[in-house]
């Protein structure tokens, strides 16, 4: 069944006086001031509502959202139980003079649901729990070096980018090392080359990038790097802002069969209400203490509510499992449409946040081409990033992403 061709006119007109009072119009790494919605004009920019799987952009447009709000939608936008959680504890109070007895809850929830945790602490995005971690790790060292895996994402603090990164100095990259994904024995070279100078490594716990292929651990890979953080003194970082809880609910290192020092929270945690969360082990536990370190809505009370929500149903969902399922059988459908069109369609990464690719097309063009016909489709996705599953995801949703999908790809088959 072919699908009606959707048009942005409103989304347009409001762009075009956002760019008036708001830098770039609508800015983030994956916006349009950055290239990543292409063409510009095959986007809608403002959303309306959303529900569930879907959202409804300003021009009445609907979608199937695989994107997810980038992540933190895990169970479906406005879940009833989360919100109600959530709704319930507005009532009470919210920022206080001193913290609500939910900061204490929550943190109990969470040491006891996240295999290495000992502690939690609470901030507000996924990138104050990095900075936290890199802050963590050098009170506890006193050393300065970090070790990154190339195709790093990790947050926008400055120590996060690169030398030619617009408003960075080269002082704020200048104890930053770099290694390959998977190349132990170039860990251990970078490892040897600054002896006693490594404050920490940190990684999400496979990488999954933007613009290339999601690849996974290789066997015993990060059985190594435990090892070899543990005996040298490195502090083990894991970035699970995007990853966490979607492939273990005890966090994705106790999915690969390890257990980080340090580990990052964010974007599943509570179902968008905004709350992040370092965890560690006790013995990084003074040294995060004595940081100077907090934020004006930190201990606000209503997202430590949703959280508990958030987590005890995703449990009761046994959502990773739940999102593999589902986003394998998405995954498969979606290669087949493009099979059965001629395409070659690469799946790369875990199937609950899985990246797309069309194959031999190193322009990217092609596989950007048919992301803009799913948009105008009604399929929500983006053309260089991974994709999220969601629990209110439906089997007819899936369905009809595999029916729209197909359509798609016959759409610009005749330009290819």
């Amino acid at each position: 069944m072919a699908s009606k061709h959707y048009n942005f006119k409103k989304s347009q007109e409001l762009y075009a006086r956002a760019c008036k009072v708001i830098p770039s119009g609508l800015y983030g790494h994956q916006g349009p001031a950055e290239g990543c919605w292409i063409p510009p004009t095959s986007w809608p920019f403002f959303t309306e509502r959303a529900q569930g799987s879907y959202f409804w952009d300003v021009d009445g447009n609907k979608y199937i959202d695989y994107m997810c709000a980038y992540g933190p939608n895990v169970l479906g936008y406005n879940d009833p139980d989360v919100d109600a959680a959530a709704l319930a504890q507005a009532k009470l109070e919210n920022c206080v003079t001193t913290p609500s007895t939910k900061i204490l809850e929550f943190a109990e929830y969470l040491v006891d649901t996240v295999a290495s945790a000992d502690w939690a602490f609470f901030m507000k995005n996924g990138n104050d729990t990095t900075q936290g971690a890199i802050m963590c790790a050098r009170a506890y060292t006193h050393r300065k070096k970090i070790i990154f895996i190339n195709g790093f994402y990790h947050g926008v603090s400055m120590w996060t980018q690169k030398i030619d990164y617009p408003g960075v100095l080269p002082e704020d990259v200048a104890n930053s090392l770099y290694v390959d994904w998977n190349d132990f024995e170039g860990l251990k070279k970078v490892v040897e080359e600054n002896e006693g100078e490594i404050a920490a490594f940190i990684s999400t716990p496979y990488l999954h990038g933007n613009f290339a292929d999601n690849v996974l651990p290789a066997d015993g890979y990060w059985q190594k790097v435990r090892n070899l953080c543990t005996e040298k003194g490195i502090v083990l970082i894991v970035d699970d802002v995007r990853a966490g809880f979607r492939l273990d609910i005890a966090g994705s290192d106790h999915y690969f069969g390890f257990e980080a020092d340090l580990i990052c929270f964010c974007k599943a945690l509570a179902n968008g209400w905004n709350v992040s969360a370092l965890c560690g082990k006790d013995f990084l536990k003074s040294a995060m203490s004595g940081l100077s370190y907090t934020g004006s809505y930190w201990m606000s009370a209503i997202p430590f509510a949703a959280g508990i929500a958030c987590i005890e149903k995703m449990k009761k969902l046994d959502t990773p499992k739940m999102f593999r399922e589902k986003g394998l059988k998405l995954c498969d459908g979606l290669k087949a449409a493009a099979a059965n069109n001629g395409f070659n369609l690469v799946v790369s990464g875990e199937p609950s946040l899985f990246y797309l690719r069309i194959a031999d097309d190193d322009s990217l063009l092609i596989h950007q081409d048919w992301v803009q016909e799913m948009v105008h489709r009604g399929i929500y996705i983006t053309s260089h990033h991974n994709h999220f599953m969601n629990a209110s995801l439906t089997d007819e949703d899936i369905e009809r992403t595999i029916e729209v999908a197909d359509d798609a790809f016959k759409a610009i088959r005749p330009k290819y």
